[in-house]
Protein backbone atom coordinates (compact mmCIF):
# COMPACT_ATOMS: atom_id res chain seq x y z
CA UNK A 1 0.00 0.00 0.00
CA UNK A 2 1.13 3.56 -0.73
CA UNK A 3 1.69 5.61 2.42
CA UNK A 4 3.35 8.88 3.33
CA UNK A 5 7.13 9.13 3.61
CA UNK A 6 6.84 9.84 7.35
CA UNK A 7 4.66 6.79 7.99
CA UNK A 8 6.88 4.63 5.80
CA UNK A 9 10.02 5.22 7.87
CA UNK A 10 8.10 5.08 11.15
CA UNK A 11 6.74 1.62 10.32
CA UNK A 12 10.25 0.43 9.43
CA UNK A 13 11.51 1.73 12.79
CA UNK A 14 8.72 -0.10 14.60
CA UNK A 15 9.50 -3.30 12.69
CA UNK A 16 13.18 -3.09 13.64
CA UNK A 17 12.37 -2.29 17.28
CA UNK A 18 10.11 -5.36 17.35
CA UNK A 19 12.98 -7.56 16.14
CA UNK A 20 11.12 -8.70 13.04
CA UNK A 21 12.66 -9.26 9.58
CA UNK A 22 12.30 -6.63 6.88
CA UNK A 23 13.91 -5.06 3.86
CA UNK A 24 13.46 -1.51 2.55
CA UNK A 25 14.99 -0.40 -0.73
CA UNK A 26 14.94 1.87 -3.75
CA UNK A 27 16.02 0.91 -7.23
CA UNK A 28 18.44 3.15 -9.15
CA UNK A 29 17.56 5.49 -11.95
CA UNK A 30 13.98 6.34 -11.03
CA UNK A 31 14.69 9.87 -9.86
CA UNK A 32 14.95 12.79 -12.28
CA UNK A 33 18.15 14.81 -11.98
CA UNK A 34 16.85 17.87 -10.18
CA UNK A 35 17.31 19.76 -6.95
CA UNK A 36 14.14 18.20 -5.57
CA UNK A 37 12.82 14.85 -6.73
CA UNK A 38 10.81 11.88 -5.56
CA UNK A 39 11.47 8.17 -6.02
CA UNK A 40 9.53 4.99 -5.29
CA UNK A 41 10.76 3.28 -2.13
CA UNK A 42 9.57 -0.18 -1.12
CA UNK A 43 9.54 -2.22 2.08
CA UNK A 44 8.66 -5.84 2.78
CA UNK A 45 7.82 -6.52 6.43
CA UNK A 46 7.75 -10.11 7.65
CA UNK A 47 5.29 -10.62 10.51
CA UNK A 48 7.21 -13.39 12.31
CA UNK A 49 10.89 -14.16 12.87
CA UNK A 50 10.98 -17.37 10.83
CA UNK A 51 14.08 -17.89 8.70
CA UNK A 52 13.22 -18.81 5.10
CA UNK A 53 16.22 -20.39 3.36
CA UNK A 54 16.05 -20.38 -0.42
CA UNK A 55 15.72 -23.93 -1.68
CA UNK A 56 16.05 -23.67 -5.46
CA UNK A 57 15.40 -20.03 -6.47
CA UNK A 58 11.90 -20.83 -7.67
CA UNK A 59 10.51 -18.86 -4.72
CA UNK A 60 8.99 -15.37 -4.91
CA UNK A 61 10.14 -12.54 -2.69
CA UNK A 62 13.21 -10.54 -1.76
CA UNK A 63 16.35 -12.67 -1.81
CA UNK A 64 19.61 -12.03 0.08
CA UNK A 65 22.38 -14.36 -1.08
CA UNK A 66 25.99 -14.70 0.18
CA UNK A 67 29.18 -14.72 -1.89
CA UNK A 68 29.79 -18.41 -1.20
CA UNK A 69 27.25 -20.36 -3.24
CA UNK A 70 27.60 -23.30 -0.85
CA UNK A 71 25.88 -21.22 1.82
CA UNK A 72 22.12 -20.66 1.91
CA UNK A 73 20.42 -17.55 0.60
CA UNK A 74 17.63 -16.04 2.71
CA UNK A 75 14.17 -15.03 1.45
CA UNK A 76 11.70 -12.49 2.76
CA UNK A 77 8.63 -13.92 1.02
CA UNK A 78 5.96 -12.16 -0.97
CA UNK A 79 2.49 -11.99 0.60
CA UNK A 80 1.41 -14.96 -1.53
CA UNK A 81 4.13 -17.16 -0.04
CA UNK A 82 4.46 -15.82 3.49
CA UNK A 83 1.77 -15.47 6.11
CA UNK A 84 1.05 -11.87 6.95
CA UNK A 85 3.92 -10.35 4.95
CA UNK A 86 3.21 -6.63 4.41
CA UNK A 87 4.45 -4.56 1.46
CA UNK A 88 4.75 -0.79 1.86
CA UNK A 89 5.29 1.77 -0.91
CA UNK A 90 6.16 5.42 -0.54
CA UNK A 91 7.57 8.37 -2.45
CA UNK A 92 10.89 9.52 -1.02
CA UNK A 93 11.54 13.21 -1.51
CA UNK A 94 15.17 14.05 -2.05
CA UNK A 95 16.78 17.47 -1.78
CA UNK A 96 20.30 18.10 -3.08
CA UNK A 97 22.26 20.78 -1.33
CA UNK A 98 24.26 23.36 -3.28
CA UNK A 99 27.42 22.01 -1.64
CA UNK A 100 26.68 18.51 -2.86
CA UNK A 101 26.08 19.75 -6.40
CA UNK A 102 29.29 21.74 -6.40
CA UNK A 103 31.57 19.19 -4.77
CA UNK A 104 30.35 16.02 -6.41
CA UNK A 105 30.12 13.76 -3.34
CA UNK A 106 32.81 15.21 -1.16
CA UNK A 107 35.19 13.43 1.19
CA UNK A 108 34.15 12.35 4.67
CA UNK A 109 35.52 14.67 7.31
CA UNK A 110 37.56 13.08 10.05
CA UNK A 111 37.39 9.59 8.59
CA UNK A 112 40.62 9.28 6.65
CA UNK A 113 41.71 5.69 6.93
CA UNK A 114 44.46 4.96 9.41
CA UNK A 115 44.28 1.23 9.08
CA UNK A 116 46.90 -1.12 10.45
CA UNK A 117 45.83 -3.66 7.82
CA UNK A 118 47.50 -1.68 5.03
CA UNK A 119 50.58 -3.89 4.92
CA UNK A 120 48.52 -7.06 5.20
CA UNK A 121 46.30 -6.08 2.28
CA UNK A 122 49.26 -5.04 0.13
CA UNK A 123 50.92 -8.41 0.83
CA UNK A 124 47.72 -10.16 -0.25
CA UNK A 125 47.60 -8.13 -3.46
CA UNK A 126 51.26 -8.92 -4.19
CA UNK A 127 50.55 -12.63 -3.74
CA UNK A 128 47.65 -12.29 -6.18
CA UNK A 129 49.86 -10.53 -8.74
CA UNK A 130 52.52 -13.24 -8.47
CA UNK A 131 49.91 -15.98 -8.93
CA UNK A 132 48.58 -14.23 -12.04
CA UNK A 133 52.07 -13.80 -13.49
CA UNK A 134 52.64 -17.54 -13.03
CA UNK A 135 49.70 -18.11 -15.36
CA UNK A 136 47.35 -19.60 -12.76
CA UNK A 137 44.84 -16.74 -12.92
CA UNK A 138 43.97 -13.88 -15.26
CA UNK A 139 42.25 -11.75 -12.63
CA UNK A 140 41.34 -12.05 -8.95
CA UNK A 141 39.26 -9.68 -6.80
CA UNK A 142 40.74 -9.25 -3.33
CA UNK A 143 38.99 -7.53 -0.47
CA UNK A 144 39.23 -6.58 3.17
CA UNK A 145 36.90 -5.53 5.96
CA UNK A 146 37.23 -2.55 8.26
CA UNK A 147 35.44 -1.85 11.54
CA UNK A 148 34.30 1.72 12.08
CA UNK A 149 32.70 3.17 15.26
CA UNK A 150 29.25 4.61 14.61
CA UNK A 151 27.95 7.75 16.28
CA UNK A 152 24.60 7.61 14.49
CA UNK A 153 23.30 4.26 15.71
CA UNK A 154 19.83 4.63 14.23
CA UNK A 155 19.85 2.30 11.19
CA UNK A 156 16.76 3.74 9.51
CA UNK A 157 18.26 7.25 9.67
CA UNK A 158 21.42 5.87 8.02
CA UNK A 159 19.25 4.32 5.30
CA UNK A 160 17.61 7.71 4.72
CA UNK A 161 21.06 9.24 4.26
CA UNK A 162 21.88 6.58 1.67
CA UNK A 163 18.72 7.50 -0.23
CA UNK A 164 19.62 11.17 -0.09
CA UNK A 165 23.18 10.78 -1.33
CA UNK A 166 23.13 7.90 -3.81
CA UNK A 167 20.20 8.34 -6.20
CA UNK A 168 21.83 6.22 -8.93
CA UNK A 169 22.52 3.21 -6.69
CA UNK A 170 20.38 0.38 -5.37
CA UNK A 171 20.02 1.52 -1.75
CA UNK A 172 18.78 -0.86 0.92
CA UNK A 173 18.47 -1.76 4.57
CA UNK A 174 17.99 -5.48 5.34
CA UNK A 175 17.42 -7.04 8.74
CA UNK A 176 16.76 -10.48 10.13
CA UNK A 177 17.23 -11.19 13.87
CA UNK A 178 18.79 -14.57 13.08
CA UNK A 179 21.21 -13.19 10.45
CA UNK A 180 21.99 -9.54 11.13
CA UNK A 181 21.62 -5.97 9.86
CA UNK A 182 23.04 -4.85 6.50
CA UNK A 183 22.90 -1.60 4.55
CA UNK A 184 24.34 -0.63 1.20
CA UNK A 185 24.29 1.43 -1.98
CA UNK A 186 25.45 -0.77 -4.83
CA UNK A 187 26.06 0.46 -8.40
CA UNK A 188 26.08 -2.97 -10.05
CA UNK A 189 23.18 -4.93 -11.55
CA UNK A 190 23.63 -8.70 -11.58
CA UNK A 191 20.61 -9.31 -13.79
CA UNK A 192 17.22 -7.93 -14.66
CA UNK A 193 14.62 -10.08 -16.41
CA UNK A 194 11.46 -8.63 -17.93
CA UNK A 195 9.49 -11.12 -19.95
CA UNK A 196 12.01 -12.81 -22.23
CA UNK A 197 14.56 -9.99 -22.09
CA UNK A 198 17.61 -10.23 -19.85
CA UNK A 199 19.80 -7.26 -18.96
CA UNK A 200 23.10 -7.29 -17.11
CA UNK A 201 26.26 -5.20 -16.97
CA UNK A 202 30.03 -5.51 -16.79
CA UNK A 203 31.41 -3.04 -14.28
CA UNK A 204 35.11 -2.78 -13.49
CA UNK A 205 37.98 -0.31 -13.25
CA UNK A 206 37.90 2.40 -10.60
CA UNK A 207 39.10 5.95 -10.17
CA UNK A 208 38.09 8.83 -7.95
CA UNK A 209 35.46 11.26 -9.22
CA UNK A 210 36.89 14.79 -9.32
CA UNK A 211 34.05 16.70 -10.93
CA UNK A 212 34.01 15.33 -14.49
CA UNK A 213 33.34 12.03 -16.20
CA UNK A 214 35.53 12.61 -19.27
CA UNK A 215 38.60 10.84 -17.90
CA UNK A 216 41.53 8.74 -19.07
CA UNK A 217 41.50 5.02 -18.37
CA UNK A 218 44.78 3.09 -18.26
CA UNK A 219 45.44 -0.27 -19.85
CA UNK A 220 45.14 -2.06 -16.50
CA UNK A 221 41.57 -0.80 -16.00
CA UNK A 222 40.59 -1.45 -19.63
CA UNK A 223 41.97 -4.99 -19.47
CA UNK A 224 40.18 -5.66 -16.19
CA UNK A 225 36.87 -4.49 -17.60
CA UNK A 226 37.27 -6.50 -20.81
CA UNK A 227 37.87 -9.67 -18.79
CA UNK A 228 34.58 -9.09 -16.97
CA UNK A 229 32.67 -8.38 -20.20
CA UNK A 230 34.06 -11.43 -22.03
CA UNK A 231 33.32 -13.71 -19.10
CA UNK A 232 29.72 -12.57 -18.72
CA UNK A 233 29.07 -12.93 -22.45
CA UNK A 234 30.62 -16.41 -22.43
CA UNK A 235 28.49 -17.46 -19.43
CA UNK A 236 25.32 -16.52 -21.34
CA UNK A 237 26.09 -18.55 -24.45
CA UNK A 238 23.49 -21.24 -25.28
CA UNK A 239 21.09 -19.56 -22.82
CA UNK A 240 20.23 -16.47 -24.86
CA UNK A 241 19.86 -15.18 -28.40
CA UNK A 242 20.05 -11.71 -29.99
CA UNK A 243 22.92 -10.65 -27.73
CA UNK A 244 23.56 -6.88 -27.73
CA UNK A 245 26.71 -5.43 -26.18
CA UNK A 246 27.17 -1.69 -25.77
CA UNK A 247 30.46 0.13 -26.04
CA UNK A 248 32.36 0.64 -22.81
CA UNK A 249 31.67 3.98 -21.12
CA UNK A 250 32.41 5.82 -17.90
CA UNK A 251 29.84 5.39 -15.15
CA UNK A 252 29.70 7.49 -12.01
CA UNK A 253 28.85 5.84 -8.68
CA UNK A 254 28.97 8.40 -5.89
CA UNK A 255 32.55 9.54 -5.40
CA UNK A 256 33.90 6.92 -7.83
CA UNK A 257 34.01 6.30 -11.58
CA UNK A 258 33.93 2.89 -13.27
CA UNK A 259 33.97 1.49 -16.79
CA UNK A 260 30.60 -0.02 -17.68
CA UNK A 261 29.35 -2.15 -20.56
CA UNK A 262 25.62 -2.89 -20.85
CA UNK A 263 24.58 -6.33 -22.06
CA UNK A 264 21.08 -7.23 -23.26
CA UNK A 265 19.78 -10.50 -24.65
CA UNK A 266 16.65 -12.53 -25.32
CA UNK A 267 16.34 -15.69 -23.24
CA UNK A 268 15.79 -18.88 -25.18
CA UNK A 269 12.45 -20.50 -24.20
CA UNK A 270 14.09 -23.20 -22.08
CA UNK A 271 15.65 -20.61 -19.77
CA UNK A 272 12.55 -18.42 -19.67
CA UNK A 273 10.29 -21.18 -18.39
CA UNK A 274 12.83 -22.94 -16.19
CA UNK A 275 14.04 -21.98 -12.75
CA UNK A 276 16.35 -18.97 -12.67
CA UNK A 277 18.98 -20.99 -10.74
CA UNK A 278 21.05 -22.06 -13.80
CA UNK A 279 21.37 -18.43 -14.90
CA UNK A 280 22.45 -17.35 -11.43
CA UNK A 281 25.00 -20.16 -11.25
CA UNK A 282 26.46 -19.04 -14.58
CA UNK A 283 26.60 -15.34 -13.74
CA UNK A 284 27.44 -15.30 -10.03
CA UNK A 285 30.01 -14.56 -8.88
CA UNK A 286 31.09 -12.45 -11.84
CA UNK A 287 34.75 -11.64 -12.52
CA UNK A 288 33.96 -8.16 -11.15
CA UNK A 289 33.69 -9.59 -7.62
CA UNK A 290 35.59 -12.88 -7.91
CA UNK A 291 37.98 -13.14 -10.84
CA UNK A 292 38.76 -15.30 -13.84
CA UNK A 293 38.84 -18.24 -14.28
CA UNK A 294 35.99 -18.28 -11.76
CA UNK A 295 36.72 -21.52 -9.89
CA UNK A 296 40.44 -20.85 -9.53
CA UNK A 297 39.85 -17.25 -8.43
CA UNK A 298 37.23 -18.29 -5.88
CA UNK A 299 39.59 -20.90 -4.43
CA UNK A 300 42.38 -18.31 -4.15
CA UNK A 301 40.01 -15.95 -2.32
CA UNK A 302 38.81 -18.59 0.13
CA UNK A 303 42.34 -19.74 0.86
CA UNK A 304 44.04 -16.32 1.13
CA UNK A 305 41.69 -13.47 2.08
CA UNK A 306 41.59 -14.60 5.68
CA UNK A 307 38.00 -13.67 6.51
CA UNK A 308 34.42 -14.62 5.62
CA UNK A 309 32.86 -12.25 3.06
CA UNK A 310 29.40 -13.34 4.21
CA UNK A 311 26.87 -11.37 2.09
CA UNK A 312 29.46 -8.95 0.68
CA UNK A 313 29.76 -9.58 -3.09
CA UNK A 314 26.70 -11.80 -2.93
CA UNK A 315 23.47 -10.55 -4.47
CA UNK A 316 20.05 -9.28 -3.42
CA UNK A 317 16.78 -8.09 -4.87
CA UNK A 318 13.38 -9.07 -6.21
CA UNK A 319 13.21 -12.75 -7.13
CA UNK A 320 10.57 -13.98 -9.61
CA UNK A 321 8.31 -11.03 -8.85
CA UNK A 322 7.95 -7.27 -9.13
CA UNK A 323 7.12 -6.46 -5.52
CA UNK A 324 4.34 -3.89 -5.71
CA UNK A 325 2.01 -4.50 -2.81
CA UNK A 326 -0.36 -6.52 -4.99
CA UNK A 327 -0.57 -10.27 -4.57
CA UNK A 328 1.21 -11.93 -7.47
CA UNK A 329 -0.94 -14.89 -8.45
CA UNK A 330 0.87 -15.46 -11.74
CA UNK A 331 2.92 -18.60 -11.11
CA UNK A 332 4.61 -18.17 -14.50
CA UNK A 333 6.08 -14.78 -13.60
CA UNK A 334 9.88 -14.98 -13.64
CA UNK A 335 10.61 -11.27 -13.69
CA UNK A 336 13.56 -10.60 -11.38
CA UNK A 337 15.84 -7.69 -10.55
CA UNK A 338 19.01 -8.59 -8.66
CA UNK A 339 22.02 -6.50 -7.65
CA UNK A 340 25.57 -7.34 -6.59
CA UNK A 341 26.09 -6.48 -2.91
CA UNK A 342 28.87 -3.88 -3.14
CA UNK A 343 29.49 -0.65 -1.14
CA UNK A 344 27.86 -2.26 1.86
CA UNK A 345 28.26 -2.65 5.59
CA UNK A 346 27.05 -4.84 8.41
CA UNK A 347 26.03 -3.11 11.64
CA UNK A 348 26.31 -4.58 15.10
CA UNK A 349 25.52 -2.11 17.84
CA UNK A 350 27.77 0.93 17.47
CA UNK A 351 30.22 -0.85 15.15
CA UNK A 352 29.88 -0.89 11.37
CA UNK A 353 31.89 -3.46 9.42
CA UNK A 354 32.69 -2.09 5.96
CA UNK A 355 33.66 -4.36 3.06
CA UNK A 356 35.82 -3.11 0.18
CA UNK A 357 37.93 -4.69 -2.55
CA UNK A 358 39.36 -4.36 -6.02
CA UNK A 359 40.26 -6.30 -9.13
CA UNK A 360 43.87 -7.48 -9.42
CA UNK A 361 45.61 -8.12 -12.75
CA UNK A 362 49.25 -8.72 -13.69
CA UNK A 363 49.84 -4.94 -13.94
CA UNK A 364 48.34 -4.04 -10.55
CA UNK A 365 50.30 -2.02 -8.00
CA UNK A 366 49.72 -2.97 -4.31
CA UNK A 367 49.87 0.63 -3.11
CA UNK A 368 47.36 1.79 -5.68
CA UNK A 369 45.08 -1.13 -4.91
CA UNK A 370 45.14 -0.17 -1.22
CA UNK A 371 44.18 3.40 -2.09
CA UNK A 372 41.32 2.11 -4.24
CA UNK A 373 39.85 0.28 -1.23
CA UNK A 374 40.23 3.46 0.84
CA UNK A 375 38.31 5.46 -1.78
CA UNK A 376 35.60 2.81 -1.94
CA UNK A 377 35.23 2.83 1.84
CA UNK A 378 34.21 6.50 1.67
CA UNK A 379 30.85 5.49 0.15
CA UNK A 380 29.77 4.20 3.55
CA UNK A 381 31.97 6.37 5.76
CA UNK A 382 30.37 9.56 4.48
CA UNK A 383 27.01 8.21 5.58
CA UNK A 384 28.36 7.53 9.07
CA UNK A 385 29.73 11.08 9.57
Amino acid sequence: MMISEEDFFEQIREQYASGLPFVAYRKPGNSPASHESTSLTKAVLQQDDALHPVKDFSEKGFVFSPFNQNEKAVLIPCPTEGKGTVVLLSRFQRKKTDTEEKNGQGTPSGRETENTDRGKHMDLVQKGIETIRKGKLEKVVLSRKEEVPVTLCEPVAIFQKLLERYEDAFCYIWFHPKVGLWLGATPETLLRIRGCVLYTMALAGTQKYTGQTRVFWGEKEKQEQQVVTDSIVDSLRFKVKSLKISGAGTHRAGNLLHIRTDIQATLIPEYKTKNIAPLLKSLHPTPAVCGFPKDEARLFILENEGYDRSFYTGFLGELNTDISGQQDGNTENRDSELYVNLRCMQMNGNIATLYVGGGITRDSDPGSEWEETVNKSFTMKKILD
